[in-house]
């Protein structure tokens, strides 16, 4: 059968190559993609929701349900049974993942991810897992663009934009917010922005949204309705929210990735599964806002109605106007971050897009009641919490423009320009202060495998090291003679020649420029030694080396060639024009322009 699909798929390639220009069937299959990607979108949107209301609907407002504790628990531990008996694959961290495929491993995603993630995540936010669903869907989309794209026999250029494709259409698709969908690929895949890339990235966006409009209809995830225009007089205020904004994403950002090292470091399974699952459970049980991807929590806020918040939790009845309902939503911040980390960090599948937007609306909706109690003046509330999404959007996910146009396409919040631009700003300038990378980018920055706009730092990331190194140098024994290195010299190609002792490890180099003079000097060849005559190398560089590590070292050196050494055993020896070389060509297979 699979050589049947095979053959099969192998006449279509030969036909379409023959009738179908490339740049058509990149437009082609972006509208494939981006009709795959919204459906994928629209199933986990409901399948989640309906998981959700069917455990929780019979719950009563006013009172505290002990099936908070037990429900995530459970949903873990059938993730976790999911993911490592029938997966048998790391699918957590969806947008790390993806960038990850593109910095390393050519833009492939596994098969599985194209639905595997979808289930993952299913599980783990329908029993109140405190993460969102977007980043799996993310990942669903870009494996299904890297796999259709794969299957098409297409380039490295070509199946990176095709990822990026089916990351456009699955945020289209499940905020119907086609521009986010855009930008978002843009800004936090960060793909090139070009006409060639620009067009099929709109088409599968566009494709997805559309797609979530004829089977959900013309309803938006987030209804919002201005309560007041903006106003100048705001202003201070709405710096104040982006300054806090920024200040609060940093704290997403730092205390997200501790509890996840916390955890990891329990290396029993079970006991890291238990112990994340009850935190998780308690956490709920005392503050239920925090169940899930949190979504009903906004839309209480833009209701008007933000002391629903504190519905079927202890604290049921607290007025909005009093100084514990600002204590409580303080908690609600700063738990919602660790319940979001101990629900990925003990097994559970799920991203940080919606969280962030839950803690932007509590953020903006807190510091307006802050304002109201402290000094009188009333604000409103609808708005900032409006602007607040936004706010932390740009700062966890530094992606101001994503940011901007996201809330004001899934919300109708046009006319909230204004002070969303400037809340972004503020908020994204803010964190930059402290942390140049996002949550997304931040694992894969440290460890030197991060794609960026930046094209020199791109195509030296995709470089290899183990591809750049060069073995046809001829080496010389630490105890040779002069006369022994001649002959050598007569053989060789080069003129560098690194000195081994006998166990092959590089205790130096002679350079010919060096031995010139003397290398004539036949009276010489057996007085004179290489132990004498060798120098030690400017720097050595490692196989773990990154590639902009290696250009730092040439730069700090000033040399043009160094060699290459592991646990002091001799590999061989990089040179600039062998990089300069690759890089041409890394630089044609990656590159539009």
């Amino acid at each position: 059968m699979k050589k049947y699909i095979t053959s099969i798929i192998d006449h279509f390639i030969t036909w379409r190559v023959k009738h179908i220009p490339e740049k058509s069937f990149i437009y082609i299959l972006s509208f494939v993609i981006g009709i795959v990607s919204g459906l994928a979108a629209i199933l986990l949107k409901n399948t989640i929701h309906t998981a959700g209301h069917a455990l929780t609907h019979w719950f009563k407002i006013d009172g505290f349900s002990y099936f908070y504790l037990a429900y995530p628990l459970i949903g873990i531990l059938l993730t976790v049974f999911f993911v490592k008996y029938l997966v048998r694959d790391n699918i957590g961290h969806g947008v790390s993942k993806i960038l990850y495929a593109i910095s390393k491993k050519n833009s492939y995603l596994k098969p599985h991810n194209q639905y595997t993630s979808m289930l993952g995540s299913t599980l783990t936010i329908g029993f109140g897992g405190s993460v969102g669903a977007e980043a799996p869907i993310v990942l669903t989309g870009a494996s299904i663009g890297s796999n259709m794209a794969r299957m098409m026999r297409l380039n490295y250029k070509a199946i990176t934009l095709m990822v990026g494709c089916g990351a456009a259409g699955a945020i289209g698709g499940i905020f119907k917010a086609p521009l986010a969908g855009l930008l978002f690929t843009l800004e936090v895949l960060m793909l090139d922005l070009t006409m060639a890339s620009l067009i099929p990235l709109l088409i599968s966006s566009v494709t997805a949204a559309v797609l979530a409009y004829f089977f959900m209809g013309d309803n938006v995830l987030l209804n919002f309705s201005a309560s007041t225009v903006f106003q100048l007089s705001n202003i201070p205020f709405y710096i104040l929210l982006g300054i806090a904004c920024g200040l609060i994403s940093y704290y997403f950002t730092r205390t997200s990735m501790w509890v996840e090292s916390k955890l990891k470091k329990i290396t029993c399974q079970f006991r890291r599964l238990l112990f994340g699952g009850v935190s998780l459970g308690a956490l709920i049980f005392l503050f239920p806002s925090l169940w899930g991807e949190g979504y009903s929590t906004i839309i209480t806020i833009f209701n008007g109605t933000g002391d629903q918040i504190l519905n079927n939790s202890l604290f049921f009845g607290l007025s909005a106007s009093s100084w514990t309902f600002l204590l409580v939503l303080v908690a609600i911040l700063v738990f919602k971050v660790i319940a979001m980390a101990l629900t990925n960090g003990s097994g559970g599948v799920g991203g940080i897009f919606a969280p962030t937007l839950f803690m932007g609306a509590v953020s903006g909706y807190l510091v307006a009641l802050a304002v109201e109690y402290f000094t009188g003046i009333q604000l409103p509330k609808e708005n900032f919490a409006l602007v607040g999404m936004c706010g932390m959007m740009a700062g966890v996910m530094h992606a101001p423009m994503t940011a901007i146009f996201l809330i004001a396409e899934i919300t109708g919040g046009f006319s909230m320009l204004i002070p969303l631009m400037m809340v972004a700003t503020i908020s994204y300038l803010t964190i930059m202060w402290f942390e140049p990378h996002s949550l997304y980018h931040k694992r894969l920055a440290q460890r030197g495998e991060l794609i960026t706009h930046h094209k020199d730092k791109t195509v030296l990331t995709l470089l290899k090291i183990e591809e750049v190194i060069e073995k046809d140098l001829l080496t010389i024994n630490v105890n040779a003679t002069l006369g022994e290195l001649v002959k050598v010299v007569s053989k060789s190609r080069r003129n560098i020649f690194p000195v081994l002792d006998d166990e092959d490890g590089l205790v130096g180099i002679v350079l010919l420029d060096d031995i010139r003079d003397i290398m004539f000097q036949q009276e010489m060849y057996e007085k004179t030694f290489v132990h004498d005559l060798m120098i030690s190398p400017p720097e050595l560089v490692f196989p773990t080396d990154s590639m902009e590590q290696v250009m730092e070292k040439f730069a700090h050196s000033g040399a043009w060639n160094l060699p290459v050494v592991s646990n002091n055993k001799y590999l061989g020896f990089v040179s600039k024009a062998k990089i300069f070389n690759s890089y041409r060509s890394v630089l044609m297979h990656v590159s539009d322009e």
